[in-house]
């Protein structure tokens, strides 16, 4: 159990290129995908075919959160525009 003592506050999230790191990790998503298609068949025989979808599913999922982070960044902009202009 934790003591009080021992509880720190949370550090500040750090914040870097997300938008292009969503957008890598998604292309990665899916060159996987394209590069399992080919042994497809392999896949089916050896009840794997799952590995396949995962790498699509991965892509689409990705393609969700480029879009999330593109709208969180251009939310950010503004505020901060907002900020400076109010002040």
């Amino acid at each position: 159990m934790w003591k009080k003592s021992e509880l720190r506050a949370a550090p500040a999230p750090l914040e870097g290129p997300v938008v292009g790191t969503i957008t890598g990790g998604t292309v990665i998503w899916f060159v996987l995908f394209l590069a399992q298609l080919p042994f497809y068949g392999w896949y089916a025989d050896h009840d794997r075919t799952w590995l396949v979808w995962t790498c699509l599913a991965g892509g689409g999922l990705g393609l969700l959160g480029i879009w999330y982070v593109r709208k969180r960044d251009a939310a950010i902009k503004r505020a901060a525009a907002a900020a400076t202009d109010a002040s």
